[in-house]
């Protein structure tokens, strides 16, 4: 009895290290996830912002106020 439990201990011990570095892939994957959205949000909202600030331009040099 004493091998067998020690086999099935064994095994539960493996079965939750493989868990335990299956999640750890899991996190790093979403969080690699999460910094790439993150990313391309400020980079977008950068692009909107000198947009904006281009148009405001334009429309300065087209009444006249930049002069």
């Amino acid at each position: 009895m004493n091998n067998s439990q020690s086999e099935a201990e064994q095994e539960t011990a493996q079965a939750k290290a493989e868990a335990q570095e299956k999640s750890s892939q899991l996190m790093d994957q979403a969080s690699n996830a999460a910094q790439s959205a993150k990313d391309s949000i400020q980079q977008t909202g950068q692009q909107m912002k000198e947009k904006a600030q281009e148009a405001t331009e334009t429309v300065k040099n087209a009444t006249g106020m930049n002069n």
